[in-house]
């Protein structure tokens, strides 16, 4: 793969995409595997729905929707991966300070957009672990896992581009302050872990029998 070939979710095979992942070039990097979770997870709530009489086209097609989302949502964390590495690099000073800070934001409202678009994801999967085809449950529950692991990235992401905020000594509760709605997504993503978790719990011995013999 040659260094100058963009690599984007959309127009390169999985192979390339997850060999760039790979490298330690940070973009992509964890912010667009979020993305691509996400993007799992909605694909796997199309196709149960798909299965599902009871669905109707509405649920489908906001999972399609959810796909094509994330998938663009990856591709924008990775630009915004690489400038935050951009600005980690500069030589130390008001510069490079007025860069990170820049930088760190940028990060942290692309990591939000992408969980505020997985926390909206849950109840339609949460639907289908109790209406959708019996057969395919195995596959909710796998799209549960991905969803979660979107949500704890986004959740993680935003949390440390925040807390990049003091590393100049600012106080935390002064980044609270200046970016309250950043903030409180991170809370919010929190509280959506625990809602897949109890969702997962509740189907589990459904989708997986075997263990409770």
């Amino acid at each position: 793969m040659a260094a100058s070939q963009e690599i984007t979710t959309q127009e390169s095979t999985v192979e390339e995409w997850t060999e760039a992942l790979a490298q330690s070039s940070g973009s992509p990097g964890g912010g667009a595997g979020t993305g691509v979770m996400l993007a799992i997870a909605a694909s796997l709530t199309s196709m149960v729905a798909g299965y599902t009489e009871d669905a109707g086209e509405d649920l489908q097609d906001r999972a399609r929707t959810l796909r094509e989302t994330a998938l663009r949502l990856a591709d924008k964390d990775a630009v915004a991966s690489k400038a935050f590495g951009a600005a980690f690099r500069l030589d130390p000073g008001p510069q490079r300070e007025e860069a990170v800070r820049r930088a760190s934001v940028e990060a942290a409202k692309a990591s939000a957009v992408l969980g505020d678009h997985a926390m909206d994801a849950i109840e339609d999967l949460a639907w289908l672990a109790t209406n959708g085809n019996p057969a395919l449950i195995a596959d909710v529950v796998v799209a549960f896992g991905a969803l979660r692991a979107a949500i704890a990235g986004a959740r993680t992401n935003v949390s440390f581009d925040l807390a990049a905020l003091a590393k100049d000594g600012t106080p935390l509760e002064n980044v609270r302050a200046q970016h309250p709605h950043l903030w409180e997504t991170v809370g919010r993503l929190s509280d959506a872990m625990d809602r897949i978790d109890e969702l997962t719990a509740a189907v589990d011995t459904k989708a997986a029998p075997t263990d409770t013999l």
